[in-house]
């Protein structure tokens, strides 16, 4: 494998030649070399959809140039899309408060939208694509975005067909008799569709679980940062 040079403020550090990402992110995937198992892609794509919002707030606030804030939403929504998920391979045992991911997406979003920019000026990781921004607002507000996504696409469909299933199947067992059990012994009869019926309330009791959690997972942690007089 081929190799650069990347420089941070820990100095010089040897980077794959072909990756998007930096020094920074290099250095979290020697140091944290743990399971092999890189942040789940809902997550990514939910870091993604954080920097693009922030670039475009940072730039109705006059903070960010527009063309720079341009090329990093052009360049955050193409990773919330997934298209660059083999960019992201911190393992998932990392800081504790998941800067690795972070700085992994400033400077994987960076490298992107500098190439959208006029030749010789680059966006830079931390100063521009995480203006404002902390680990400590953005990773759990991507665990927020990510598990209320998976909730909203993929769980609650699931679940909704699961007992539907479980349903029809009751209503087709309806009439059917088997011995209850109590306790692993015979008890009083009951219908297999009166048994089904149960195992259907129970899906669906956690579908309104999932709903009842709603309002507090949307509540998102972005804009409150590290605490200090900073």
């Amino acid at each position: 494998m081929k190799y650069r040079t990347e420089k941070d403020s820990m100095g010089k550090i040897q980077v794959p030649a072909n990756a998007l990402y930096g020094a920074q992110t290099q250095r979290a995937v020697e140091n944290f070399p743990i399971s092999g198992q890189p942040m789940p892609r809902p997550f990514i794509h939910a870091l993604g959809r954080i920097k693009q919002c922030c670039a475009e707030v940072n730039r109705d606030l006059g903070l960010l140039d527009a063309p720079c804030a341009e090329a990093i939403i052009k360049a955050a929504e193409a990773v919330a899309a997934g298209e660059y998920d083999a960019e992201f391979p911190v393992d998932v045992f990392q800081t504790g408060s998941g800067t690795s991911s972070n700085m992994n997406a400033n400077e994987v979003i960076a490298r992107l939208a500098s190439r959208a920019m006029p030749e010789g000026e680059d966006v830079h990781p931390n100063d521009h694509v995480n203006m404002s921004q902390s680990s400590n607002d953005v990773i759990p507000t991507a665990i927020h975005v990510s598990a209320a996504c998976e909730i909203e696409h993929s769980l609650k469909p699931a679940l909704e067909r699961l007992a539907g299933t479980i349903e029809a199947r009751a209503a087709e067992l309806d009439d059917e008799v088997k011995t209850g059990r109590t306790h692993l012994m015979d008890a009083m009869p009951i219908t297999f569709g009166q048994e089904l019926g149960g195992w259907a309330r129970q899906v669906r009791n956690g579908v309104a679980r999932l709903d009842a959690s709603r309002p507090r997972l949307l509540e998102l942690a972005q804009g409150g940062t590290a605490v200090g007089t900073g």
